[in-house]
């Protein structure tokens, strides 16, 4: 499964961005049930509810389920428009999507509360707890693991699987190519990082992932419904999985995609009702409905900042998390899809704020809904404008170092000099590259794409970073 598409959902930049409104599906976008008991009496949310149908109409998104959160409750859920376009069947706040990455932050939140518990150290090597890894492997540790910044490359699981034991299996068959450099060296986004996380989990605690999950994190925040098993899945109410098909309408796909050695990345299943009470649980030491539900430990170190995105000076990745300013405002998010699902938790911490949603088609997370009702709750700065960028000329040792070939699994990124200009190859065809900034290439019609590039000690260019990857260069 590409992360790729998981950049437009999880860069600052692409926060900024607004959707085009195209075509109509206003049939699929009835809005369906009633907003919690706890939802404000005087708050008018019509402004929002105008937004979402418009954007799900704009992307051609069949659902979605929406939460906010605010202090100690939830003030807004409601689900919108449909779950399976064939039956029509509508979208109701406890309906179980699939999370995708989302799932990052409770793989963070069962380690922390391992090590709370004293049954693990998050600074030891991971061989410290697994029985069969690749020595180089072994060397990582779970902090590197759950701040991105353990040198492991992104590729595809090498086989599916339903079983149990698929996760640590997959984990015992990799070598030393799993790693693109070494640890702790830089940031660059890893779904296999999350694996073989996920596989210290259920070693540590002595069960599979998906129960040590459920008795770690799950039963102890109240998400009774919340799972990581498909057959366990379909037993409540369940939204289908979508896409856009061939004619340009939302589709049902099949068949359901499933790998439980992916689990630990991307793969829960849950509603928006559930995630409320993880998100208050989050942003109040732990604690829901009075209740010790996680350890303080938990928020503490998932809201972190641990390793910082090449090229932005307040941008960080914590456990499982993003963390960053915008609009005068400290945000710390994570969105992912599945095949066929889209998620996205948006919390403002010092705030005690969130909003949460979930939709039916693929890599969707609703931004500008989001935004809406970030606006409807904080102070927030004017919107900043898109940073005016001015190509420099370049210098015969800019050719030289930033050209080369850099890998990350299998992964690669081609940057070629000629002719006194840089071109990057890739699979859409070459394009020429601008010098906007020391270590930046850019490109597009506005120099709108950049290239960040992280040096060695003496100044030479050792990673390329293009917003989600890192990849070294050869």
């Amino acid at each position: 499964m590409s992360q790729r598409k998981t950049l437009t959902h999880m860069t600052v930049t692409n926060q900024r961005r607004t959707l085009a409104l195209v075509l109509l599906l206003s049939l699929l976008l009835t809005q369906f049930a009633t907003p919690v008991a706890a939802q404000s009496a005087t708050q008018d949310f019509s402004a929002l509810e105008t937004i979402i149908k418009e954007e799900l109409q704009a992307t051609k998104t069949p659902g979605a389920a929406i939460s906010i959160v605010q202090g100690v409750r939830v003030i807004y859920s409601k689900g919108f428009g449909v779950s399976n376009v064939e039956t029509g069947a509508p979208v109701t706040t406890d309906m179980l999507f699939r999370l995708g990455s989302t799932t990052k932050m409770f793989t963070a939140a069962a380690l922390v509360t391992l090590s709370s518990q004293g049954k693990l150290r998050l600074d030891e090597p991971v061989g410290t707890y697994l029985g069969s890894v690749n020595p180089k492997l072994a060397r990582i540790t779970t902090h590197q693991l759950l701040s991105n910044s353990g040198g492991v490359a992104d590729f595809a699981p090498a086989f599916i699987s339903q079983d149990d034991e698929a996760l640590s299996r997959m984990i015992r068959g990799w070598k030393e190519d799993a790693l693109f450099t070494e640890p702790g060296q830089v940031y660059s986004y890893s779904s296999p990082g999350y694996w073989l996380a996920g596989h210290v989990i259920e070693e540590t605690f002595k069960k599979p992932y998906a129960d040590a999950m459920t008795e770690l994190v799950f039963a102890p925040a109240g998400m009774t419904a919340t799972t990581l098993r498909p057959l366990q899945a379909m037993t409540y109410p369940l939204s289908m999985g979508h896409s856009v098909g061939p004619e340009g309408k939302p589709v049902v796909l099949r068949p359901a995609y499933n790998n439980v050695a992916q689990w630990p990345a991307g793969s829960i299943y849950s509603n928006v009702r559930e995630l409320s009470r993880f998100v208050i649980a989050l942003m109040n030491n732990g604690r829901v409905e009075g209740k010790q539900a996680l350890s303080p430990e938990v928020p503490t170190k998932l809201f972190g900042k641990y390793v910082q995105m090449p090229g932005d000076a307040d941008v960080y990745y914590g456990y499982g998390l993003l963390n960053f300013e915008d609009r005068g405002v400290r945000v710390i998010m994570h969105g992912g899809f599945s095949r066929g699902y889209g998620s996205m938790i948006q919390m403002v911490p010092a705030e005690r704020f969130a909003v949460i949603v979930q939709t039916n088609r693929s890599g969707e997370t609703l931004p500008r809904t989001r935004m809406k009702a970030m606006e409807l709750f904080l102070k927030l700065k004017a919107e900043a404008q898109p940073e005016a960028k001015r190509a420099r000329a370049l210098s015969e040792a800019d050719l030289s170092n930033f050209a080369g070939r850099y890998t990350n699994g299998p992964q690669t990124w081609e940057i070629a000099a000629r002719q006194g200009k840089l071109f990057y190859k890739g699979a859409e065809g070459e394009v020429e590259l601008q010098k906007t900034a020391r270590n930046r290439l850019s490109f597009g019609e506005k120099l709108e794409n950049d290239f960040m590039f992280v040096a060695n000690a003496r100044g030479e260019s050792l990673y390329i970073f293009d917003g989600l990857y890192s990849a070294r260069k050869q």
